[in-house]
């Protein structure tokens, strides 16, 4: 027996080690724009983001990717684009920066040229859940591999397995996970997938993949007169699917330049805000009488999103404007509160308590107050040089993916600071 003991200790400790693992917390950052998809972080900010308070632990040298990085536990998942060949996905243990696995496929392509300007380098954020992590390639593939191994444990080939067209601009849409099921937007149509196995088991939306179709926002789900839905952007219009079997329960139209409808529409209260490229900024609201679905334009404005989508804190969102400006809206009358002076072309937006994080394109960080009534800069820094992946935070760190780094800060929190809400 005391020669089995030692045996049946480390069984025990791998056990537990795979247990926790296959569980997230509250403080774990999983997929695009974090645990609820809403760009909202539980989290204590420092009142400066001066190097002292907010230090810069390590910078991992990576291959260019705008993939946000996923955080679970002492675990962050980032993804590269290799030699213009193979796409790449890393596990790196935060607390020493090692790299604990990497898997890699062919799968790299070139989009239009009039859009190569951004690269051709992997973009949609993964997904993790219960262990799995959820990879979506550039040539319209989706990978689940073991989180804690990097074993593949399948991958669907949506060209190959449906005959659908390579999307021109690459697989870009995050997928959602929701109990059982992958959600994507891929393979021409947006559809649902055993999360298990990768099969499909509805398919809707269908939009014909290509130049014109393949979706550039990632979807969510909402509960709208007592359904819940999932909330579907396509190039073309807004629409809310029916979970269970796929069918579509409103569609709206939504203009756009080239069908550039990218930010991930806006769920507040009874009803949903976008802001496009090309076209405006407007309010729906969704209701249902009789069984049948509606939406009612509660109200518009002249002014036109790019690729920021927004947060909302007590009914106010604030995003970036095509025009490189900050605005902030009332959600329920659509008057705007302040616009700002122009900054970068893009922002990343993670909100918490009454202060908003948001990180440019030049890779320049402004910590504001999510104040409606003026543009109030708390602090600002220069964090990296090219950045157009998502932001990602926990209680204690933030997570920058420059285009060839993943950098990982600290904050050092003092008395005074933002507490939770």
């Amino acid at each position: 027996m005391k020669r089995q003991l030692p045996i049946l200790i480390v069984a025990i400790s791998f056990l537990t080690a795979q247990a926790a693992f296959a569980q997230s917390s509250a403080d774990d950052w999983t997929q695009w724009r974090g645990q609820n998809r809403d760009g909202i972080a539980e989290v204590l900010w420092p009142d400066t983001l001066s190097v002292d308070k907010l230090v810069e632990e390590r910078s991992i040298a990576l291959q260019p990717g705008y993939s946000g990085p996923i955080v679970v536990g002492d675990t962050v998942f980032v993804t590269e684009t290799q030699d213009k060949k193979n796409e790449v996905v890393k596990a790196i243990r935060i607390s020493d920066g090692s790299e604990l696995w990497s898997a890699s496929w062919e799968g790299s392509m070139r989009v239009p040229f009039f859009a190569s300007a951004n690269g051709s380098w992997i973009r949609a954020t993964p997904a993790w859940d219960e262990g799995r992590l959820y990879v979506a390639g550039m040539k319209d593939v989706l990978v689940c591999l073991d989180a804690e191994t990097g074993k593949q444990i399948w991958k669907r080939d949506f060209p190959a397995d449906s005959g659908t067209k390579v999307p021109d601009f690459g697989f870009v849409s995050s997928p959602l996970i929701d109990g059982e099921y992958v959600y994507v937007q891929a393979g021409g149509c947006f559809q649902k997938l055993n999360k298990k196995t990768g099969d499909t088991v509805w398919k809707s939306l269908d939009d014909g993949g290509g130049m014109n179709g393949s979706a550039f926002s990632s979807p969510s789900i909402a509960t709208f007169a007592g359904k819940r839905q999932a909330v579907v952007l396509t190039r073309t219009t807004l629409n809310g699917v029916d979970l269970e079997s796929g069918q579509k329960l409103w569609s709206q139209e939504i203009p756009a330049f080239r069908g550039m409808n990218i930010v991930t529409p806006t769920v507040f209260e009874d009803g949903i805000f976008l802001s496009t490229y090309g076209g405006t900024s407007q309010f729906f609201e969704v209701s249902q009488s009789g069984g049948v679905f509606q939406l009612t334009e509660k109200w518009k404005a002249a002014m036109q999103g790019y690729m920021t989508t927004p947060v909302v804190v007590d009914g106010h969102a604030y995003l970036r404007l095509r025009n490189q400006r900050f605005v902030c809206f009332d959600l329920k009358t659509g008057e705007v509160k302040w616009r700002t002076k122009p900054y970068g072309k893009y922002a990343s937006l993670i909100a918490a308590g009454d202060r908003i994080m948001a990180l440019d394109e030049r890779g320049d960080l402004i910590l504001f107050r999510a104040n409606p009534e003026k543009f109030e800069v708390v602090d600002q820094r220069k964090v990296a040089d090219d950045s157009w992946a998502h932001l990602a935070a926990t209680s204690d760190r933030l997570f920058v993916r420059d285009l060839n780094a993943l950098k990982i800060f600290r904050w050092k929190k003092t008395s005074g600071e933002v507490s939770l809400k």
